[in-house]
Order: C-alpha cells, then structure tokens, then sequence
C-alpha cells in the first residue's frame, strides 16, 4: 500500500512561477501560470518522508462552479516519475525527505480560469491558468519570440485612424498587466448568457481560443448582454464620455467592474477593438488591432454596397455605409475545426454591427479564408469579406423620382494596417486579406466567392474622368483650395455641369454640415479643365465633428450623354504636433521631467486649455488663453516604476482644438 504525504504547510514559490511562465507583469502575490508547462511548489511534510515507489499523492484540480471530468474541468491524477507535459500530471522533482519539490503540469488544452487543486487531504492551493502561447501544445503556440513580445506581453500599442492617404497613429494602453485588470478580464467571461445560462458547458468551452474569441467578440459590446462598451456615433455623448478622450482600456474596464456590470459610455469601433486586444491579451492569446481603410458595412450579405447620392453629389443615409475606416482584432490560433490551411491570424469584430447566429458578434475567421473567398468557413466570412472587398454601386436620385447609375471609381479595403512588431512604424497587411486590385488572382477569388468581378462592374464612362486634389496648405486652421481635375479623353470639346461640395463627415460616414460649395453649369472641356473650390476655417471650423474630416465630392454631368461622373475623396485636416521633450535619463524609481509644446495653429485664441500625460496620469491646466502662433508649453515630473521601454501619451484639449494625442517612447532604466 502507498502512503500519502501528510503535507503541514507550502510555498506557492510565485515568484519564481510566474516569472518562469511570463506572467509576473501581473504581480508576484499569487500563482498565475500557463497551460501545458510545469509549475513548482515547495512542500513541508508534517510527519514522515517522501519514498519513492512508497508515497502517494492523490491531485485534484478543478475549475468553474460545476467541475466535471466530463466537461475536462475536473482533472484526478497522481504522482509519477516525471512529468508528462501533455497531460495533468504531478512529480516529486527533489532527493527523498521532509521536505519536497513537488513539480505540476496542466493539460496543454485545460480550460482556462481559476482553479482549486486539492493535493491529498491536507491541502489546497488555488491559482489562474493561462491560455500559453509559448508551449507548441497549445492551440494559441506561436513561434517567435519577437512577435510574442509585442502580440501578448506589450502594454502599449499604436492604433491608425485618419484615411488611407493620411494614416494617423493613435497611440494606446492596453495595460493588461495593470492591478485587477486580469481578474476583470476573466470576469467578462462570467457575466457571458452561455456561462449564465449553462455554467459547466460554457468553463468547458474555454479550453478553446475559437471559443473564447467568439464569446469576447459578443461581450466587449453590450447589445445582447452586461457587456462592456456602449457604442454612440451620433449626436452628442452626454451621460458619457467622448471616444475621442478614451487613452486605453484599463478605466474603461475598471469602470465596468465598479459599476456593476453596467456598459461604459461610449465606443467606437477602435475602443472596442483595443479592449478586445486587451482582454486577449491578458488570457495569453496573441492579439493585435486592425485598421481596414475604405471599410464596407454590407447589410444584406450581397457583397455589394449600394450608395445613393442627390443632384448635389450628397450622399442620401441608408444603412449600407463605407466607413472611413474601421477597427477589429486578429487573434492568433489553429483551426482544427476547419480543413487545413487556416491556422494563423483569425479576424473577429467587437463593434456591433450585424447579427451573427442571433447575437452582436463577429468571427473569428481566418484571414486566409477571407483572401481566397472561402465565404462558406466559420464564422462571418461574407461580413468580412465584404469589408474589404465588397463592389460600390452609386446610384443618383433624381428630384423627378428617377434614378441613374452613377459612374465612379469606389475601392474599398484600402490600405489595411497594424503596428509593426518592436517599432511604431505602421504594417500594411492588406495583401493578407486579398490579392492586388485586378490580378488574375483577385478574379478567381470572385469566382469563388461567386461574385462578379469588380473590374466587370465598373463601367467605362464616355471619356471624361474626373478626380479630386488637395493643396499643400490643407491643415486645421487655415483657409485651403481644394480641385476638382476633369480629363476629356474623347476628340471632342464636352460642355458639362459640375457640382462640386463639401461637407464635415464622421469616420463611419455619417454626413455633417456644409464646408462649402460650387455649382457651373456650363463648364467647358478641353483636354483637362482644374476648377478650384475655396474651403475657409470660418465656415468649417464650426462644422468639424471630432474626427477632422472632410468630404469632397465632384458631379460631372455630360449634357451629351446624360451620364453622370462622381468623384468623392475624403481629408483629413491634420493636428499641430505635440513636441514631448524628456529631460534628463530615464531610470526607474527616480523623479523625471518632460517638457510638452503645441503651437496654436488656429486663427483665435485657445482657452481652458488642458494637457493630460499617461505613464503617471497627470493633468496640467493653462490658465491663461494662447494666442494665434503661440507656444501652449508646459513641463510635468513623474516617477517611472517599471523598467523597459514605455510610451508617454500625451493628451491637449482646449474649446476650440480637442483630442490632439501625441506620444514619445520612453526606455527606462533599472
């Protein structure tokens, strides 16, 4: 007969566990690990000693409310001669004595959670377990140590915004490795319909990514549930706060905790793809945010967008819109539940747009799937696929109640980006989701996708093409001319109508007032005609939504042929830069200044000015209003308190010039 240890007391050794499983970001005070790898604890015998072959140790782990061997969320197992990595399994690792080594290893595909481990009758430990993208086991393995750096143990990331001519970064803190913001993290899972509903399934379900990603997707929005976020992308957001102020995730998930539940107002679909970064992250699932310029949003899955505008070249609202940009998250994992070749990067959507088997969620599907058109592989393929390949059809609506196709050349999926892995450079990642605009390949993914081909949709116009320029000096505050550039490539002169406009326009298309307009109706075409539209801050500034955009749109109409010619170029008006100067080195645990300017490029004074600085959150008021021209400078102390690299985001607003976000990478010293 084997003898159980009569164990007195442990030592969890957490420091040296989860420095070994890369989870010490998160605190050395309790046992977090991940799946598929060993994990030591130290035990002091009350009485008697290990022998081998002699002594025996009977382990229970266990996780959720409703622990089950059936549902893999109750696992038994005893001691052996050494630990089997592939499997829950448990080995004295020191010589025989009083006290042990005892060396533990979680299955590679466990639920994920926290857990309660019964070692004999004398003792129990608890602990968190991790998905482990570092053990080849596990479905979320990856093998790069640089990319692992940056896709689960990176805190801070840059976003891209802005349109696909003029990217702007937008710095953020995903923070998962901040206080309680793991405990959080796997509260969403738990507030979960499918956890509330059916909680030993749902724990169950948690030992695979594809799972988990697709729960994250339907609980980072609150549409169906207590999730997270509430979106807004009209009117005002009072009750609230802007997307425009949010800096990171870590106060919009503290606020969902201490708030019972209740969604945080308000995001947008880049607050809520970097939450959804966040959380991944913090559950070891290698995650990065995506930015989909010229990004369709195909309601009725015909993958096609059709667009209707007015004589004026206006766009009439409809629910099929083109986003000037749009942010989701790829999460990396193998997909056994697919035909092979589609392991790797897998999109998935937070923001709620359409219904995905009766709940507000997206994906994940494999970014493979979406380049070859494989639209019939889960989960959302056609949504996604219609992001960023969808054909534009523009149709006119006539005062007389009839309509006219409308000739103009409309791409979406148009410059798709993510932070480059160790800089903040920007990734363009587009020739992941397709192929180049009118290869062979592009064709046969249609095909495939048994969809007409784009370059057979547009049709040829009778020879006039029109596009839209933008002068140098196109920046908030100033007064700029943009033109309209229309080619006669017949052999012929054409005398035509232009209708030539602008309007403020949000990032998903939602269209403001008017920044000017200009309509000829005799134009005369010779070869190329460049006709000029003055846009003046007077009339503008006061039209600007938060996100700096402006849309040009140019009608040209033939009065030979009756065909109408549309043009539409959004800008964006660019921010004067915050210039953060550190001074001094570095270190942690020592008192360092940064000296922050921005240059007032409005015509009118800046008043109630504020910076705001988040590495130490500091707010910095300016009394006194700054003149046209005039320097805002201000110089802040903080203490670092962790060493590496980090970025100090630097936030200005003011009543005039909101939401300019600045950032320097900070490396600190030990």
């Amino acid at each position: 007969l084997c003898a159980a240890l009569d164990i007195d007391r442990l030592d969890l050794e957490c420091e040296y566990n989860n420095v070994e499983h890369r989870t010490d970001l998160n605190g050395i005070d309790r046992l977090i690990v991940r799946r598929g790898q060993q994990f030591s604890i130290r035990l002091y015998l009350r009485s008697g000693s290990y022998q081998p072959g002699v002594s025996a140790l009977d382990c229970v782990a266990e996780t959720g409310p409703q622990p089950s061997e059936q549902y893999g969320t109750k696992a038994a197992f005893g001691l052996t001669a050494d630990v089997n990595t592939s499997c829950w399994s448990a080995a004295i690792t020191s010589p025989p004595g009083d006290t042990l080594a005892l060396s533990i290893c979680s299955a590679p595909d466990a639920p994920i959670g926290r857990y309660s481990l019964s070692l004999g009758q004398s003792a129990r430990i608890e602990f968190i377990l991790l998905f482990n993208p570092w053990c080849p086991g596990d479905a979320v393995y990856m093998d790069n140590e640089r990319s692992l750096e940056e896709y689960v143990l990176s805190q801070d990331g840059i976003i891209f915004r802005g349109t696909y001519k003029y990217p702007i970064p937008l710095p953020w803190n995903f923070g998962q490795f901040e206080s309680g913001i793991l405990d959080i993290c796997l509260r969403t899972l738990d507030m979960n319909p499918k956890y509330l509903r059916n909680p030993g399934k749902d724990c169950s379900g948690r030992r695979n990514p594809i799972y988990v990603t697709r729960v994250l997707s339907a609980m980072i929005n609150c549409n169906d549930d207590k999730g997270v976020l509430l979106g807004k992308w009209t009117d005002g957001y009072e009750g609230g706060i802007s997307p425009m102020f949010w800096r990171g995730s870590v106060e919009i998930l503290r606020n969902w905790d201490t708030q019972a539940c209740q969604p945080v107002r308000y995001g947008q679909c880049w607050v809520f793809a970097a939450v959804a970064c966040t959380v991944s992250r913090a559950l070891g699932i290698p995650c990065r945010v995506i930015t989909n310029f010229a990004s369709a949003h195909d309601t009725n899955n015909n993958l096609v967008i059709e667009r209707y505008i007015n004589e004026n070249g206006d766009l009439v609202q409809s629910r099929e819109m083109i986003w000037n940009y749009h942010c989701w998250v790829e999460s990396w994992m193998t997909r056994p539940d697919l035909k092979s070749g589609f392991n790797g990067w897998q999109a998935s959507d937070p923001t709620p747009q359409e219904k995905s088997d009766g709940v507000y969620c997206c994906g994940p599907v494999p970014v493979k799937a979406i380049k070859e058109g494989e639209l019939l592989l889960k989960y959302d393929a056609p949504f996604v696929f219609a992001e960023v390949n969808a054909d534009v059809n523009t149709v006119m609506q006539k005062k007389d109640g009839s309509t006219s196709r409308v000739n103009t050349t409309t791409f979406v999926g148009q410059k798709i980006s993510t932070k480059s892995v160790g800089s903040d450079v920007r990734e363009d990642i587009t020739n992941l989701y397709k192929y180049p605009e009118g290869s062979d390949e592009e064709r046969e993914v249609f095909e495939k996708a048994n969809h007409r081909n784009k370059l057979l949709q547009q049709q040829q116009n009778q020879g006039l093409h029109i596009t839209i320029k933008v002068g140098t000096d196109a920046r908030k505050g100033c007064d700029f001319d943009v033109f309209a550039v229309v080619t006669n490539n017949t052999h012929s002169e054409k005398k035509c109508r232009l209708v030539f406009g602008s309007c403020a326009v949000s990032y998903s298309g939602y269209v403001g007032g008017n920044c000017g307009f200009k309509d000829l109706l005799n134009v005369e075409l010779a070869p190329e005609r460049k006709v000029p539209l003055r846009l003046n801050y007077s009339k503008y500034g006061g039209q600007l939504t938060d996100d700096s955009l402006i849309r040009l749109a140019a009608l040209l109409f033939d009065y030979s042929t009756r065909e109408p010619v549309l043009a539409v170029r959004n800008i964006v008006l660019t921010d004067p830069e915050i210039k953060v100067r550190i001074l001094g080195e570095p270190k942690q645990n020592r008192r360092l200044a940064a000296e922050i300017t921005l240059q007032n490029p409005l015509p009118e004074p800046l008043q109630d000015c504020c910076f705001t600085a988040l590495l130490a959150v500091i707010y910095c008021l300016l009394d006194s209003c700054v003149a046209p021209g005039e320097d805002a400078k201000v110089k802040i102390y903080f203490t670092p308190t962790h060493s590496g690299m980090r970025k100090l985001v630097v936030d200005f607003d003011s009543n005039k010039l909101c939401h300019i976000k600045g950032f320097r990478n900070v490396i600190i010293g030990k």
